[in-house]
């Protein structure tokens, strides 16, 4: 178990960008509220009813999202049953097509990082192919780096991925990225029943992690949770910092806990730099 991370954290000297999603959706709103309240970039989840078609709607997505700048853009793919491993080998298919498709639209629109998950929203693994799973992952990875895009899978709080040994395994034989949803794991029974601890979730492949989701703990017919203070979070933040993933997504969408939980992070950035005696550089 992983019990002082605060110990081990690298001596890092640039700032963690912190990251909120796309819930405000006039853009010239959320630009601005992002701006006023000091966030470094949004975590664009895509629509799969509203996707764009071909080259003209592409560069109409790419425009739109311009008005975003200097806010650093990555993406996200939410997907509620769009599985690349079903056992049905036609919904299989499809899902990888999908995939394929938004990694494009992301190559074109100049995007590096794109999220993806396994099992989200099913109740049971049982439909899903395990070596299928693994065969069109690594297919989607290895199609987004050549158009210059790392596909990263994120854990959820149950099925595969929310246990470490089988998420650990997902990323190795793909070669995926990692990100590391942080109330995921938190609320995950291989973590709450204390067979494995939350670095388990990163600590085999630390240079893959590209990205974090942040809030305390996610409840089934809630939502994501905020926490109360810092010492809910601590532990997870002081992983990441280990890993030296830079890009924090606090994935709140009420608006009150969002600028909240920021506060809690700011101050612990603030905290641990002046620990370590590090000068703090934003990039």
């Amino acid at each position: 178990m992983f019990r002082d991370a605060s110990a081990n954290v690298k001596t890092i000297t640039v700032k963690p960008k912190l990251a909120m999603c796309n819930f405000i959706t006039d853009i010239n709103r959320l630009r601005q509220f992002a701006t006023d309240h000091g966030f470094d970039g949004i975590d664009w989840s895509f629509d799969l009813d509203h996707l764009p078609k071909g080259p003209a709607e592409y560069s109409r997505l790419a425009n739109f999202l311009s008005a975003l700048e200097p806010l650093e853009l990555r993406f996200h793919c939410p997907f509620m049953k769009v599985d690349i491993g079903h056992e049905d080998l036609s919904d299989g298919k499809m899902a990888v097509r999908t995939f394929q498709r938004i990694i494009q639209l992301v190559s074109k629109i100049n995007g590096k990082y794109l999220t993806l998950h396994i099992g989200l929203g099913h109740d049971t693994t049982k439909i899903l192919s395990w070596n299928d799973t693994i065969d069109n992952l690594r297919q989607i990875v290895h199609y987004g780096a050549e158009r210059g895009v790392v596909v990263c899978l994120e854990n959820l709080a149950w099925g595969w991925t929310s246990k470490p040994n089988l998420f650990e395994k997902l990323v190795r034989l793909s070669g995926a990225g990692v990100t590391f949803d942080i109330g995921h794991a938190h609320a995950s029974e291989s973590v709450s029943q204390q067979y494995f601890s939350m670095e388990d979730f990163v600590s085999p492949h630390p240079d893959r992690v590209h990205n974090a989701h942040i809030y305390h703990t996610e409840i089934p017919g809630v939502g994501h949770i905020p926490p109360d203070g810092i010492e809910d979070i601590r532990e997870r933040l002081d992983i990441l910092l280990k890993t030296g993933c830079l890009w924090w997504v606090i994935e709140i969408k009420e608006v009150q806990e969002l600028i909240w939980t920021k506060k809690i992070i700011d101050g612990y950035i603030a905290e641990i730099f002046q620990e370590k005696g590090s000068n703090l550089i934003s990039i």
